[in-house]
């Protein structure tokens, strides 16, 4: 018998013998150790890393799709509340750190690119 065989073995008899609480609870304490043993600077980098490798990885179309799909999925948070959308957008450019600020053209542009993408202002394409 292999390594590889035995191991499969004992892990499907352990599987057998123990239920779905004794993984969670070891996952949970594996975790937390895990956590105890590292910064927050070591969860930024893996982040980091990870998010680079799916950019890497997927193409524009890709964050296309998974973007339509959350606003399919959001239930329209501000198609029937134009008063909540302005007020999510005004805090969005206040957070942006006013990359339009100087270049109202561009803003312009981008204002006009999410009011056609939203299907939110009465306009449906």
């Amino acid at each position: 018998m292999s390594v590889n065989e035995a191991g499969r073995k004992g892990g499907e008899a352990t599987s057998q013998s123990h239920g779905k609480e004794f993984y969670q609870d070891i996952g949970k304490k594996g975790g937390e150790a895990t956590s105890d043993s590292h910064g927050k600077e070591f969860y930024q980098d893996i982040g980091k890393q990870g998010g680079e490798a799916t950019s890497d990885s997927h193409g524009k179309e890709f964050y296309q799709e998974i973007g339509s799909k959350g606003g399919q999925n959001s239930g329209g948070n501000f198609a029937n509340d134009p008063e909540r959308a302005s007020e999510a957008g005004r805090k969005g450019g206040q957070n942006s750190g006013g990359n339009f600020a100087n270049d109202r053209e561009k803003a312009s542009e981008a204002g006009r690119k999410g009011g056609e993408n939203s299907h939110g202002g009465g306009r449906r394409s």
